[in-house]
């Protein structure tokens, strides 16, 4: 249900820094006029290619052009698998251009309009998806598996530059995610996501199964947003809070409604039970 990635490279970078430090050391002393200058703002910038320009730009804060899938039910949070079922001539376009091109697109929810037909208006805070797995079909529909990784918003939307919607957007970053009120309101949320989950398996008599719970807070704050079963408008006030202590404290907020409302669906299911077991149907016995 959920997925959270870390960087494999991690290992790899260090390795890079230890056998730099290592040739470092091993170089003769340069003058002052000989050592390398830090880049200045009228310097050439080297090109980047295409996908690791877009990634630089969502990582470092900077203001890009995204295409953007909108859906009627769905808000994606960082580190969510969503799979898609790709149809419409347009988001074919689309998605056959990230995938050439190893670009993200922004996944948003729909505020007005519909997924299918003329351009719907989103809401103006949502997440990027990078493209995992694609199945091609013969048909020229695909099968696609996205993750989601960085949060933005969009600043002006684009309806007339391609077939599909794109706009653009600025990143923006969760904030606080390591401050003693996130970490005092995760331990506030867990005992409560358990909770939850209990009363869901016991409501529909299937065992839920949860994983370990994360100890980092934005980490647990996306992993509520996953796992409640709640509105997508309710979902989209979580992705939209400002940092991690606010996604927290709306997470208990709907933890505490949602707890309340499944206990007494749990605790009633016999009684509705017995009111519709009468023989013609109807819902009291006859």
């Amino acid at each position: 249900m959920y997925t959270h990635r870390r960087d494999k490279t991690a290992q790899d970078a260090r390795s890079a820094r230890t056998h730099k430090q290592d040739n470092a050391r091993n170089e003769a002393p340069r003058d002052d006029a000989s050592r390398e200058r830090a880049p200045e703002a009228g310097d050439a910038q080297p090109e980047l290619p295409q996908a690791l320009a877009a990634q630089a730009n969502l990582t470092q804060g900077r203001i890009m052009q995204l295409p953007l899938f909108p859906l009627k039910n769905v808000v994606l949070f960082p580190g969510m698998v969503l799979p898609l079922h790709i149809f419409e001539l347009r988001y074919r376009e689309m998605i056959g251009k990230c995938i050439d091109e190893k670009l993200p697109f922004g996944v948003v929810l729909i505020r007005a309009g519909e997924e299918v037909g003329d351009a719907a208006t989103p809401c103006t805070v949502g997440t990027a998806a990078r493209i995992t797995r694609v199945d091609r079909l013969d048909n020229g529909h695909m099968n696609i598996t996205t993750v989601g990784t960085k949060r933005f918003r969009v600043l002006e939307l684009d309806t007339r530059s391609n077939s599909y919607l794109s706009a653009t957007v600025r990143p923006l970053p969760f904030i606080n995610g390591s401050t003693k009120a996130a970490e005092d309101l995760a331990h506030k949320v867990r005992p409560r996501i358990i909770e939850y989950v209990e009363l869901l398996s016991e409501a529909s008599k299937h065992k839920l199964k949860l994983d370990r719970l994360p100890e980092d807070p934005m980490t647990l704050a996306f992993l509520v947003g996953i796992a409640m079963q709640v509105t997508p408008e309710d979902k989209q006030k979580l992705l939209e809070r400002v940092g991690v202590p606010q996604m927290l404290s709306w997470s208990l907020h709907l933890l505490s409604r949602e707890i309340l409302f499944t206990r007494h669906m749990v605790e009633t299911q016999p009684e509705i039970l017995s009111m519709n077991s009468g023989p013609t149907g109807y819902i009291f016995p006859n």
